[in-house]
């Protein structure tokens, strides 16, 4: 195996662990874990662009999926718009709390629906458990595509690897 091959493996099995942190950027940091090890085995515009024009729509794609998903299950089990607002600003403020991937759009939602929309506990406790099963399966999504893009460079470093 090469430097560029166990460079990458490092990063990417770093940034796996990664993903359930919501202070680490595992998506950049594969990306930038892909360009760093096309670096160091001698880029090729040619031959690299078709590659990184993917794995840049890639990362731009799962970097909308943790907000898109828990606005997704707030909607989806009921939750007003203001729901999904909080569940968005719950989102980016548990960036900075423990647990905060999952407790802040919870929270978020809860809120809004309670103090903004006024609702009922029982419906707003239905929204924010929408909310939060949109988070996990965002999570879920996000892991899964983190492993598929893993691969993929894996993969794509895989000849030069056994040179």
């Amino acid at each position: 195996m090469t430097w560029p091959f166990l460079v990458f493996l490092l990063i990417w099995l770093f940034c796996l662990a990664g993903t359930f942190i919501p202070a680490v950027p595992a998506t950049l940091l594969i990306f930038g874990g892909a360009l760093l090890t096309a670096w160091l085995s001698g880029f090729e515009l040619w031959c690299d662009l078709a590659f990184f024009i993917t794995l840049g729509v890639l990362t731009l794609l799962i970097s909308l999926i943790d907000n898109v998903a828990s606005a997704w299950g707030a909607r989806r089990y009921g939750g007003s718009k203001q729901a999904i607002w909080g569940a968005l600003i719950g989102g980016v403020v548990g960036i900075f709390i423990p647990f905060g991937l999952i407790v802040g759009p919870l929270l978020g939602a809860l809120l809004a629906e309670l103090l903004i929309v006024r609702k009922p506990l029982l419906l707003a406790v239905r929204a924010a458990w929408g909310t939060l099963l949109g988070v996990l399966g965002g999570v879920a999504a996000k892991f899964t595509l983190h492993v598929l893009m893993g691969l993929y460079v894996l993969w794509r470093l895989w000849p030069t690897a056994s040179l």
